[in-house]
C-alpha cells in the first residue's frame, strides 16, 4: 500500500471494501505480524481498532504494534482461508496460531494417469500426473461427493493394479449394490469406462446443473411418496455438492511456479498487481505504481514493466500469466529463458480458474489505484491545497516556500532561534537553520528574532550578491532562495518586529503572525494590522498549525542539546569558585543575567549556596571584565 510513513490507520479504515479477502498486518520495521482472513474486510479489520470490543491480551499487544495494514481482495470465503492457510505458513506471522500441515484442507484427486482412474479423497497435493480439485473447507462435504460421483458414474474405489489383475478375484461389495461396474471383472471396456471418468471430470470442473437438477427431482419424487429419509439423503447430498461447488483459484493443481500480472490505468497513472504463485500456491502478492503515456496500451505498459521488473529480480517463474497479449512476445520469452536458464512462457489465459485467477490481480491493481488517487488528492489537499487556502486569506497570488520562526529561552539562559521551511505544504528539513543569540542580553524575544532575522536575510542578501558578482544561476545556499511568506510566531509585536528588519534591509515579504488563544490553541493570522480568524476544520488551518508546531519543536529540541553538559556553556561558568550548584542558584534567585550583574555584593550573597566570597567573585567578574558569550554562525538542522 513506501509512503507507509504516512499511513493513516483510520483513514485506511474507511476505505475498506465490504468484500471476502485476506488482511496482513505490518509493525513499525514493515515485518507481517498477523494474517487473516474475511467474509467483509470493511467488517472484520475495523474490530481491531475499536476499544470497546474485549480482544483478549494477546491480540491487544499485537494491535499496539501495527504500524499499517495491507489486503487482499477474494471472490468468496473460501478462496481467503485458503490464501490465509498459505500466507500463514509462507511468513509465519508472530501473533498466528501456526499450522503444520495441510491436513485442515482435503483435494478431491483423481488418477487420471492410470487405464481405469479412481476418485479419492487426498490430504496433499503431488506432482504425480493425477488431476486434484479443491483444497475444500469441509472434508465431509469432499467425502460425499466422491460417494456421490462412485454412484453416479460407478466408477471404483479399489487400489487393484488394472488391467494387470483383470479377472484375479471376485468382485468387491461396490459392484453388488451398484457403485462400481467392476472393471476387475471386464465387465466395462476401458473406452466406456474413460468415458464416465470424463463426466465426472466434467462435474468436478463445474458443470453441477444437470447433477442438480437430477438430486433435486428425485428429492421431490421421494417427498411426495413419502420417503422422508430418503428424501433427507438427497437433501444432504445436494448441499454436499453446493459446498463442494465454491470454485477457488488460490491453490493450483500442477505445482509449478507462476507470476500472475495485470493492471489497472486511469490518465497517466497506472498500478501494475503481480501474484507470486510457488509451488501451486498463491504464497503473496506486490504491486507497483507506473507512470504513463495518456494513451498508452495495456500490452505497451506491460512489456515495459516485464522488462524492468524481471530485469532485476533474482528469481523467474516458468510462466507468466498475463491480462492481455504483450508486445514482443517471442522475444521477451527468448529473454526470460535465456536468464532463468529453462524455457519461460508467456500466457493469456482465456477461460478456467486461470483467468479468473488474473482478473482478481485486476480487480485488486483497481483497488490500489484508486486508493492511491485519494491518498494523493487527500495529500494535495493537506499541502498544495491548503497551501492556496492561506493564500487566499491572506489575498497573495500564491505561496510556494514559507519560512517561521520562534525563539526558546530559560529566563534569558541560552536563548536559541529556530527557522523552518515548508515547500508546497511539506517541510523541507534540509533548509531549517538554528541560531544562538549572539547579541541580546536577557528574556528579550523582540530583540532575539530581530537579530535572528536579521542575519538569516543579511546572509541571504550576501549570497546573491556574490551570485551577481560571480555570473552563477544556481543558488549558493539556501538563504539565497527568499520565502513567499514569513510566518511569526506570534501575533501584533513579532510581526512589527518582521516588518521594521524587512524595511531595514530594504526587502518586500509578506509577512502574518500566528495568533494564539489563552489555551495555547492556533487562532488565527494577523496580517496588515487585522486578525483574520480562519475556519478550524479547514485544510488550511490545519497547515498553519503544523507549521506553528514545528517552528516551536525545532527551537525546544535545539535549546534542550544546548544544555547537555558538553555543550552548555553558561558565562557563570567563567567565573572562579562558581560551580553547578552556585549557578544554579543564582539562575533561580535571579530572573535574567542582567539582574545577575546589576546586583550588589550584599544582593548576591543572599541567595542559596552563596557566600560573601562567591558574591564578591561574581560582582569582581561582571564588573571588572567583559562578558565572553560565543559568536558563531546559523547551524543546520
Amino acid at each position: 500500500m513506501g509512503a507507509e510513513s504516512a499511513f493513516n490507520i483510520e483513514e485506511e479504515l474507511k476505505k475498506l471494501p465490504g468484500r471476502p479477502g485476506v488482511y496482513i498486518m505490518h509493525d513499525e520495521k514493515d515485518a507481517i505480524i498477523y494474517v487473516g482472513k474475511a467474509i467483509s474486510l470493511k467488517n472484520r479489520v475495523r474490530q481491531y481498532f475499536q476499544s470497546s470490543r474485549n480482544k483478549g491480551p494477546k491480540i491487544e499487544q499485537m494491535v499496539t504494534r501495527i504500524r499499517r495494514f495491507e489486503y487482499i481482495v477474494t471472490d468468496s470465503e473460501l478462496e481467503a482461508l485458503v490464501l490465509e492457510c498459505n500466507l500463514i505458513k509462507e511468513h509465519r506471522p508472530k501473533y498466528n496460531t501456526m499450522l503444520k500441515d495441510d491436513k485442515t484442507y482435503p483435494f478431491i484427486k483423481v488418477t487420471v494417469a492410470e487405464d481405469f482412474p479412481r476418485v479419492l479423497f487426498s490430504r496433499t497435493m503431488k506432482k504425480d500426473k493425477s488431476k486434484y480439485y479443491g483444497p475444500y473447507t469441509s472434508a465431509g462435504a469432499v467425502k460425499d461427493t466422491i460417494d456421490l460421483i462412485r454412484k453416479l458414474y460407478q466408477l471404483r474405489s479399489c487400489n487393484r493394479s488394472l488391467p494387470k489383475e483383470i479377472g484375479n478375484d471376485r468382485p468387491c461389495l461396490n459392484y453388488h449394490i451398484k457403485q462400481c461396474n467392476a472393471p476387475c471383472q471386464g465387465y466395462i471396456s476401458k473406452e466406456e469406462y474413460r468415458d464416465r471418468v470424463e463426466q465426472a471430470l466434467d462435474f468436478l470442473n463445474g458443470n453441477y446443473g444437470p447433477v442438480l437438477n437430477m438430486l433435486e427431482e428425485k428429492m421431490r419424487e421421494a417427498s411426495e411418496n413419502m420417503e422422508f429419509e430418503e428424501a433427507i439423503t438427497y437433501r444432504d447430498l445436494i448441499g454436499s455438492v453446493k459446498q463442494v461447488a465454491q470454485k477457488q483459484k488460490i491453490t493450483n493443481g500442477d505445482g509449478e511456479d507462476k507470476d500472475v500480472l495485470a493492471l489497472a490505468a486511469d490518465g497517466t497513472d497506472a498500478v501494475v498487481q503481480v501474484f507470486f504463485i510457488r509451488g501451486g500456491r498463491l504464497i503473496g502478492r506486490d504491486h507497483f505504481c507506473v507512470k504513463i503515456g495518456l494513451y498508452d496500451k495495456k500490452s505497451t505498459i506491460l512489456n515495459s514493466f516485464i522488462k524492468q521488473f524481471y530485469s532485476g529480480t533474482p528469481f523467474i517463474p516458468r510462466e507468466l500469466m498475463l491480462e492481455v497479449e504483450v508486445e514482443e512476445h517471442e522475444l521477451l520469452e527468448q529473454w526470460l529463458t535465456e536468464k532463468r536458464g529453462q524455457r519461460v512462457y508467456l500466457r493469456v489465459p482465456k477461460k478456467g480458474t486461470k483467468e479468473k485467477l488474473v482478473e482478481l490481480a485486476r480487480q485488486n491493481a483497481a483497488i490500489v489505484l484508486n486508493q492511491d488517487r485519494e491518498r494523493i488528492k487527500r495529500e494535495e489537499g493537506r499541502t498544495i491545497g491548503a497551501m492556496k487556502e492561506i493564500a487566499q486569506l491572506l489575498e497573495l497570488p500564491g505561496i510556494h516556500r514559507v519560512e517561521a520562526y520562534d525563539i526558546s529561552n530559560i529566563s534569558g539562559f541560552e536563548s536559541v532561534g529556530s527557522m523552518v521551511v515548508f515547500e508546497k505544504g511539506k517541510p523541507k528539513r534540509s533548509d531549517y537553520r538554528k541560531f544562538k543569540i549572539k547579541y541580546v542580553k536577557g528574556p528579550d524575544d523582540y530583540a532575539s528574532l530581530e537579530e535572528v532575522l536579521t542575519r538569516r536575510f543579511s546572509h541571504g542578501l550576501e549570497e546573491r550578491k556574490n551570485m551577481e558578482e560571480n555570473r552563477l544561476e544556481k543558488e549558493l545556499g539556501s538563504f539565497s532562495v527568499f520565502p513567499d511568506l514569513i510566518m511569526m510566531d506570534g501575533g501584533r509585536g513579532q510581526v512589527n518586529v518582521a516588518v521594521r528588519v524587512m524595511e531595514k534591509l530594504g526587502l518586500s515579504i509578506p509577512i502574518c503572525g500566528m495568533v494564539k488563544d489563552d489555551f495555547h490553541r492556533t487562532r488565527g493570522l494577523y496580517y496588515h494590522n487585522v486578525e483574520l480568524p480562519i475556519d478550524e476544520r479547514s485544510e488550511g488551518f490545519k497547515l498553519i498549525t503544523r507549521i506553528q508546531d514545528e517552528a516551536h519543536r525545532f527551537a525546544i529540541e535545539y535549546h534542550r542539546s544546548l544544555r547537555g553538559k558538553e555543550q552548555v556553556h553558561s558565562v557563570l561558568d567563567d567565573i572562579p569558585g562558581i560551580g553547578p550548584a552556585r549557578r544554579k542558584a543564582l539562575m533561580r534567585s535571579f530572573q535574567s543575567l542582567e539582574a545577575i550583574r546589576d546586583a550588589s555584593e550584599e544582593q548576591l550573597s543572599q541567595a542559596p549556596s552563596m557566600n560573601a566570597a562567591s558574591a564578591r567573585a561574581v560582582y569582581a567578574f561582571f564588573h571588572g571584565e567583559k562578558s565572553r558569550l560565543s559568536v558563531d554562525k546559523p547551524e543546520k538542522e
